[in-house]
Order: C-alpha cells, then structure tokens, then sequence
C-alpha cells in the first residue's frame, strides 16, 4: 500500500525536469532514461529519488542488484524497528528523557502550568535549539537567542501551539568547529543489537554548509565517510545534489584524513545505548562531539540509507546479514522454549 501511496504523490514534473538536466550531462537519451526509470520502479522497488541518488541510469542489472531500494527498506525496519515501538524515538521529548544518559543536556517543553520554568530555562540558556516534538530531515530546527524574544509570554503560547520544544546547544568541539562552526557536526553511527551483542554496522559524518544552522543531509549538508577504526574521514564529502567536495567550500579544512575527536568514547556510547532497547534493533544515533566528549543528539529508528549508500555504494549485503542474524536469534529462542 505505501508503495502506490507514493507512486501517486511523487512530484513528477520536478522529476522530469532533473532527468533532462542528467541527460543532457550524461549524453543518455531522457526517453530511454524514463522507461529505465519505470523499470527501477516496478522491478526492484526503487523509487525516484533512489534513481537519482544512487545513479541507476549509469548501472548495470548486477550493479543495482546490490543497492537497497525504498521498498526493500521499508520492509528492512518493519522487522528490525518495528513501529509499534516508534513513539520512544520519534517524539524527540520522550527520547531525551529516556536517553538522558547519553543526551546529557537540558530541555524543557512548553505546556500550560510550566511558566517559570519555561523562564527559568531562558534565564539559563541564552542561545538555544527550538525543534518541532516529531520532526524529520531537520525541518524547523533552528538556533534561537534570547536577546531576539521580543514577546517571552507569546513564544511560550506559540511553542505550545505548534508544539515545540527547546533544547541545549551543545558547545562543540574545537577540532569540529575547524570544519564548520555555524552547525554542530554529528556522526550518523548505525548499531545493530545482535540479540544483546551489538555491533556498529555503518558511520559516517555530516557536516553543514557553513550557512544553515544545521548539518542534515537533507538541509543542504554534506557527508562523509568515517574509518570505524581509527575515526578519520575518508575520502570527499557529498551533498544532496551530489556534488563532491575535497574540502569544506567556507573553511577550506579537507575532509580526508581529518580526525574526529573522542571517538573510541563516541563507539563506547552507541553500543551501550543500542542494549537500551530489545524491540528497536537498528538505530542511527546522530552524535556531537561536545567540549568535554560525546552526546546523543538523537536515535533514529529508520535511518536513511541514502547518504549510506551515497557514500559505501549498494548495502544490500549488510541488511541481509542483519537480517540473517535477526531469524536465527528467533529460532534459537524458539528452539529453547
């Protein structure tokens, strides 16, 4: 059902119009490259942007075999992150709260009967993030001063109404603010609870642009590969547009080689925060690296595989081994009862 759900709302036009641009770039007929694009969609469950981000048009049959399309992923967390237990993660207050010992910082959420406290809290935080209780992608997330509220009792009212929360502002690193210092860069590090013994199967680092208060992919960020050994970058960063960038365009810091402070601390923390749940088996932790070490930002349930795949190529593979060790954990539990 979701996949003719978003067959009927996919922004078409927009669509047509970027393959025309890649086909001219690329010197493929934009007819053949429409047909192509049905055949992704209907035979392995890509969807558009999935053409675009992963460059289908320029990959052979066993090439886009390896690659997981949106069908395949939604299918992927409905067994590893089932929804059901969603709420935890998705409405960022009760994370926060839940996750406290990884999170590490202050927040409050406007509601009637908490006045002072909403007060207390801008007394204490002159700058500040406001976010939306269940956003995605970073939308509505912005860096807030205090010295710009004009109307502290209609903020208040209109963060109730749009239901808005207030956060901390990590004060990041030194060595992360060479990179960018407008937006707090996070690694987007995915584990696995491999029935009580996790693993850490993907990380990467987003960083913003240097002109958006945040680093989310979808936000005009960048992102870039991170060895899960050592906690240096590898190779060049991309943004959402696929451009590719040796060093960061305002601070001119390179990416490659670039090493990421407190990391072995950073793995420590996911690994044990994975063991806080035995229903969510894969999350993406958005970690910063603040002044005295790492804190969750927050956990993502079903985090995207695009820059995943952005960056690694098809991981079909790694989702099939997750998948593999899911069964046979179930059976052994049914084997033992």
């Amino acid at each position: 059902m979701a996949f003719y759900s978003y067959i009927f709302s996919a922004n078409y036009k927009r669509y047509l119009n970027n393959l025309k641009r890649i086909s001219k770039k690329e010197g493929i007929s934009y007819i053949k490259m429409i047909f192509d694009t049905g055949y992704c969609v209907f035979r392995y469950g890509f969807c558009l942007s999935d053409y675009l981000n992963y460059k289908l048009y320029n990959k052979n049959k066993k090439e886009r075999k390896k690659y997981v399309s949106t069908t395949t992923e939604n299918k992927f967390y409905e067994t590893v992150s089932p929804s059901a237990y969603k709420k935890r993660y998705t409405v960022k207050p009760n994370f926060l709260a839940d996750f406290k010992e990884y999170t590490k910082r202050d927040f409050i959420v406007p509601k009637e009967g908490n006045y002072e406290e909403f007060l207390k809290f801008l007394d204490n935080h002159e700058v500040f993030m406001s976010k939306p209780y269940d956003g995605l992608g970073g939308a509505d997330v912005k860096k807030e001063y205090v010295k710009d509220i004009k109307d502290k009792k209609e903020y208040f009212e209109n963060a109730i109404q749009n239901r808005i929360f207030l956060e901390e502002l990590v004060k990041q690193h030194p060595d992360m603010n060479k990179l960018c210092s407008k937006s707090v860069n996070t690694m987007r590090i995915m584990t696995f609870n491999d029935n009580g013994n996790p693993r850490i199967i993907w990380m990467g680092l987003r960083v913003g642009n240097g002109i958006n208060s945040i680093d989310n992919f979808h936000a005009q960020g960048m992102v870039v590969n991170v060895d899960m050994e050592t906690g240096k970058l590898v190779g060049n960063a991309f943004d959402k547009n696929l451009d590719e960038y040796t060093e960061h365009p305002l601070t001119h810091v390179k990416f490659d080689g670039f090493q990421i402070p407190y990391f072995e601390e950073a793995k420590q923390m996911v690994l044990k925060a994975s063991l806080e749940s035995d229903k969510i088996l894969v999350v993406g932790w958005d970690v910063a690296i603040s002044e005295n070490g790492p804190v969750i930002i927050e956990g993502n349930r079903r985090p995207g595989l695009d820059i995943v795949q952005v960056l690694s190529g098809g991981q079909i593979d790694m989702i099939n081994d997750v998948l593999d060790c899911v069964k046979k954990n179930k059976e052994n539990i049914e084997e033992n009862n």
